[in-house]
């Protein structure tokens, strides 16, 4: 590795070490807040196999005092329905649907969330995915942010076991410094975790059935919407995507290809980007370099209020993040016991 290699990682560092100061002070963060009357809102839980979630996270949905309360049951194997049903009890707001077998073209979760949007009643629709934990105050928080807007869309706390926890935090908060808010917005950067919507906002762009076939459609959709706002919001929503490493290599190929515009030689570029920057210095005796990288991430994870210790170990995310990429460019990927 020459002198100049090195001077280029040098530079790709100081961008994001700017990128990550600008959105200290800029990166807007959703705060607490009770709900109010109006608008009405829609919580929409596609559910999977969401049996253990749901017991943990379904309670929290039932405090927000929304309109109503949907989860849809998609063709579950592990009693999804009936621990909803257990957890909701006689809850006035709660309903469960039964999800229909998703018609050619549509990928699985699109198709719920489609079912589902065509039940809502609500003025707001926000769709969540099972395994994320609402805080006290959360719906009001989301629906404040919501003013002036057609949709927002939240990132939660990422909460990590010590297996997935390296790629997992690398990944999901990596972009926190990886450009500024500004950007990252225009570009749409959205996460399905937490959508909120305008309802006629959505209908108006056609919704999931406009989406059907895409796999990063929380993008997609607010791609198709001209007032959209992305939020911090590890203080009201939590989550824990994967549980253990083998599940989080599945979990991100999944999506990694599309995430790179579905072109093979971005994501073997951005492979090669993380490992130089955060892996390489230390390989080729930079340690300046390679500081610099450690405590870019480190400050990472204490401005969004997570565990410093993933921080501390991701000098090894882009090497245990080389299945990922791999996995990526396979066919046949499957997520929970369906094709992708």
């Amino acid at each position: 590795m020459t002198g100049d290699f090195f001077f280029g990682v040098f530079l790709f560092l100081l961008l994001r070490w700017l990128a990550l100061l600008f959105n200290l002070l800029a990166f807007p963060r959703l705060r607490p807040r009770p709900t109010p009357p109006w608008p009405r809102a829609s919580l929409l839980v596609p559910a999977r196999n969401e049996a253990e979630n749901l017991r943990r996270t379904l309670p929290g949905l039932l405090r927000q005092g929304a309109l109503e309360v949907l989860v849809l049951d998609d063709l579950s194997e592990d009693g999804t329905a009936q621990a909803a049903l257990e957890v909701a009890g006689h809850h006035p707001g709660f309903r469960l649907l039964r999800g229909a077998p998703p018609p050619p073209g549509w990928t699985g979760k699109n198709w719920a969330c489609f079912q589902l949007a065509q039940e809502a009643q609500g003025e707001v629709l926000v769709f969540t995915d099972a395994d994320v934990l609402w805080e006290e105050g959360a719906l009001g928080g989301l629906l404040a942010a919501l003013e002036g807007k057609e949709m927002v869309s939240a990132l939660p706390k990422q909460e990590v076991g010590p297996l997935e926890g390296i790629p997992v935090a690398f990944v999901m908060n990596g972009l926190f410094s990886f450009l500024p808010h500004p950007l990252l917005e225009g570009l749409r950067v959205a996460n399905g975790q937490v959508l909120a919507f305008r309802k006629e906002a959505y209908l108006a762009s056609g919704g999931h059935g406009a989406v059907k076939g895409e796999v990063l459609e929380d993008v997609a959709l607010a791609r198709r919407v001209e007032a959209y706002g992305l939020f911090l919001g590890g203080g009201l929503f939590r989550v824990r995507m994967y549980r253990g490493y083998g599940e989080a290599v599945a979990g991100f190929a999944k999506n990694f290809l599309e995430v790179h515009l579905k072109n093979p030689a971005l994501l073997l570029g951005s492979a090669f980007y993380h490992l130089a920057l955060y892996t390489l210095p230390w390989a080729f005796g930079r340690w300046e370099l390679g500081l610099m990288g450690l405590l870019e991430r480190l400050w990472v994870q204490w401005a969004l209020g997570e565990p410093l210790w993933p921080g501390l170990l991701a000098p090894l995310a882009p090497l245990l993040l080389l299945p990922v990429y791999l996995r990526a460019l396979l066919p046949g990927k499957r997520w929970k016991g369906r094709k992708v």
